[in-house]
């Protein structure tokens, strides 16, 4: 489900007519668990394969203006991930040791970048030629600041992002719903991997507004895993007597596993 609605909402990143008069832009749906790039060639979308064939590649970075180290949800979120979630400046950073053993941090607009990077890769080796601009998708609430973030995110990643679209906006555009004529209010849902958000839409001779939008970031695949997660972490301690939720690795071999289980 996730995988259709990825790549039908890249598909429609690209129809605000930027095609022709800048060059070509690939349009990038970028998603806490999944994230798609598209291109606009011969007349429609086509949704680019990574090199491993696949329409969608996992993709887990999240970042708000507002979400600090202590926050209650970083918090409980640093006990269930494999990596180490650190403090700077007051704001969660990622440290992670690299092939030679060294230690590195990154902000998560470094990581958002990563991501982006590996979409432009995808497209450039569809393409055969350099991309540098891009359209990226982003939750209807997000703020200005949290906008921002992931244009800056597109910088790092050499990427010119021309144009944000509000996702339930590309939603409405996949389905068509903005060739149907007259003024009509539209409710979308999006269940994604790590977000659920609900927002209402007007669209008036093809001109969306968003209404209003709500939605609960820590309600998604990611989060129902989660909670198996700690579920077997307390059966594994109940009926072995380990802990393992301080070991990394372990954490890493449980959520893989859970991954082949949720994907049967």
């Amino acid at each position: 489900m996730a995988g259709a609605w990825k790549r039908r909402a890249s598909s429609t990143v690209l129809g605000s007519c930027l095609r022709g008069k800048i060059g070509t832009v690939i349009g990038i749906d970028l998603g806490t668990t999944y994230s798609c790039v598209g291109v606009y060639k011969n007349g429609h979308v086509e949704i680019i394969a990574n090199d491993q064939g696949n329409r969608i590649t996992p993709s887990w970075v999240g970042f708000t203006d507002n979400e600090r180290f202590e926050d209650k949800e970083v918090q409980r979120d640093m006990k269930l991930v494999p990596y180490k979630i650190v403090n700077k400046d007051g704001k969660p950073y990622i440290e992670v040791k690299i092939k030679d053993g060294e230690t590195k941090v990154f902000s998560p607009e470094e990581i958002s970048a990563m991501i982006l990077t590996k979409m432009k890769e995808t497209a450039e080796a569809y393409l055969g030629k350099k991309i540098k601009d891009a359209v990226v998708t982003v939750p209807a609430y997000f703020n200005d600041a949290q906008r921002q973030a992931t244009k800056d995110a597109g910088t790092i990643a050499g990427l010119n992002v021309v144009r944000i679209i509000n996702e339930p906006t590309a939603a409405a555009i996949a389905y068509g719903l903005d060739k149907k004529g007259g003024e009509k209010n539209i409710l979308v849902f999006d269940l994604g991997g790590g977000t659920f958000d609900v927002s209402i839409l007007t669209i008036d001779n093809g001109v969306f507004e968003v209404l209003a939008t709500n939605g609960d970031t820590h309600l998604g695949g990611e989060d129902f895993d989660h909670r198996i997660m700690e579920y077997f972490i307390k059966l594994i301690k109940k009926k072995h007597g380990k802990d393992i939720s301080k070991d990394n690795r372990a954490l890493g071999k449980l959520r893989r596993e859970l991954s082949v289980l949720r994907d049967l």
